[in-house]
């Protein structure tokens, strides 16, 4: 990145089921403004509830059809929609990247041809991990516009993105110094459940991880028994406001006192279901007992997050603990991470993302790629890849 201007990066991510397209403009040398131009989501939620979760192929469809008219809002609230004289020149180029994309290629086209290049440097795009056929519809995307508009591109780990959007606070992006480290990094989500030791910013190592279910997944699953639909975290957290113990229900914690780092969740999810068929089925309609029900899954998830993060925290003697992920959503997981943080690790401090930040968007994208734009790490689009099982390095 040369040194002497500010950076705009259009950011784009189809990891899952949410399109989403970010514009930003930051500073190229010392942190400062972060201007936020456009952060625009388009998500599927609707469309998988009735099937109970993501099914990919779907989701690559919807994909398609949401990418065009998410970058041409997206755009617009940018201030960068200008029309321009048709230009053909380079269709054909364009039709063959985009040959497995038949549904893009019809929308791509004419917008292309409709509107003029926008003021960008470079295009940040997530290219693992996630579910592939959806990755690549992203990826294809964003080699047609680098072609088109001919810009480089950036591609982006989806695990470091949702860890570095932390660093966007107040507006501003306030890097990590030498101070703030060694941080231990929580990601819990719906595909991913990790813990990491960060021990600079860009050097990770990963500690433990889920081995079945993630603690997300675990939300949906559980909700699901339940008969409470889809996505099952903000339902599961909905309801267990006000969740009494009248049922003396009483879930396992599983693995909280193993002594590494690892997670299971599918045994929770099997004694929900346990629990659940013992019951008569006047009781498992009944909303008291979905309540406690839930407020005890939502309870033993945390239980398990909190010990294993602050037991990281402590064997490593982390001056930061840092947590991302969509179930960084939750707000007693947050209430009660920075109660266990203050307690137990009273020298260091939390962070954890604006609640609207913590699921998938393209801003989290846009500033994990303006971190590799300073260290010039710019791509070709030609080589681009899709890697579905990319691990953090």
């Amino acid at each position: 990145m040369k040194s002497n201007k500010s950076i705009t990066i259009l950011a784009i991510e189809t990891s899952c089921d949410d399109t989403g397209i970010a514009i930003i403009k930051a500073p190229a040398r010392e942190a400062g403004a972060f201007d936020i131009l456009s952060n625009v989501v388009a998500s599927q939620t609707e469309i998988h509830a009735k099937y109970g979760g993501v099914y990919p192929t779907l989701a690559r469809r919807e994909h398609q059809n949401n990418l065009v008219p998410v970058l041409e809002k997206s755009l617009s609230e940018a201030g960068m929609l200008e029309g321009i004289k048709p230009n053909n020149t380079k269709t054909k180029k364009l039709e063959k990247i985009l040959e497995r994309e038949k549904d893009l290629k019809e929308k791509l086209l004419p917008f292309l041809e409709k509107y003029s290049k926008p003021k960008i440097d470079a295009i940040a795009v997530t290219t693992g991990p996630g579910l592939e056929p959806c990755l690549w519809v992203g990826v294809n995307f964003a080699k047609a516009l680098s072609f088109y508009w001919g810009m480089p591109v950036i591609p982006v780990n989806h695990i470091k993105a949702h860890l570095l959007i932390n660093m966007l606070q107040d507006g501003k992006i306030k890097e990590l110094t030498k101070k703030d480290f060694p941080a231990i990094c929580l990601i819990v989500s719906g595909g991913h459940t990790q813990l990491l030791l960060m021990e600079s910013l860009g050097k990770y190592k990963l500690l433990g991880e889920t081995r079945d279910d993630a603690a997300g997944e675990c939300f949906d699953k559980t909700a699901r028994i339940l008969g409470l639909g889809y996505p099952g975290g903000p339902i599961v957290s909905k309801m267990a406001q006000g969740g009494g113990n009248g049922f003396n229900i009483n879930l396992p914690r599983p693995m909280l006192h193993t002594k590494d780092y690892d997670f299971s969740f599918s045994g929770l999810k099997t004694s929900v279901l346990y629990e659940n068929l013992k019951k008569s089925e006047k009781i498992r309609e009944d909303e008291r007992y979905i309540k406690e029900m839930c407020k005890e899954i939502q309870q033993s998830i945390i239980d398990v997050l909190i010990k294993k993060t602050i037991k990281a925290g402590m064997d490593y003697k982390a001056k930061t603990i840092i947590i991302g992920g969509g179930v960084a959503g939750n707000n007693e997981l947050r209430k009660q991470f920075a109660q266990k943080v203050k307690k137990s690790l009273p020298d260091a401090r939390l962070l954890i993302p604006d609640i609207k930040h913590c699921s998938d968007n393209g801003l989290m994208v846009a500033v994990s790629g303006y971190f590799k734009a300073k260290e010039n790490k710019f791509e070709k689009w030609q080589n681009l890849e899709v890697d579905a099982n990319l691990r953090i390095q």
